[in-house]
């Protein structure tokens, strides 16, 4: 089976010893992914900002893995404050309403205190690749 690595070119990377996301195979795993606009390193505060970032930030990481948010079989979201969900729910929508992959939510603490959202996912790579 072969294996890629694909990186967003972020120091963490490194420092930790992780990937961006990982193909292995017909398969596509993205790590957790937050809010944070990487081409300015910003993030904003809201958190449908955040989600919506996201969701940007991994299709882009599927899109140079040969796949897209419309091959996503796997979500797990993370939240620091799980009830606040629900509000993240239109932006979901917009993006997984055809797709309907399987999901779960988690409400654990993150990384930075500005990161209201995590999201990570499994995908199936384009067959056409």
């Amino acid at each position: 089976m072969t294996r890629k690595l694909i990186s967003s070119g972020s120091s963490f990377e490194q420092e930790i010893g992780y990937s961006r996301a990982v193909v292995a195979g017909e398969w596509v795993f993205v790590s957790g992914t937050t809010g944070f606009d990487y081409s300015s390193m910003t993030i904003a505060e809201g958190l449908l900002e955040q989600t919506e970032q996201c969701l940007k930030n991994i299709a882009s990481t599927l899109q140079q893995a040969g796949s897209s948010l419309d091959d996503v079989v796997r979500v797990t979201y993370v939240l620091p404050n799980g009830s606040e969900f629900p509000e993240c729910w239109p932006v979901l929508r917009k993006y997984f309403s055809e797709v309907r992959p399987t999901a779960m939510m988690i409400s654990a603490g993150l990384a930075d205190p500005r990161m209201r959202i995590e999201i990570e996912v499994t995908a199936l790579k384009q067959s056409k690749e």
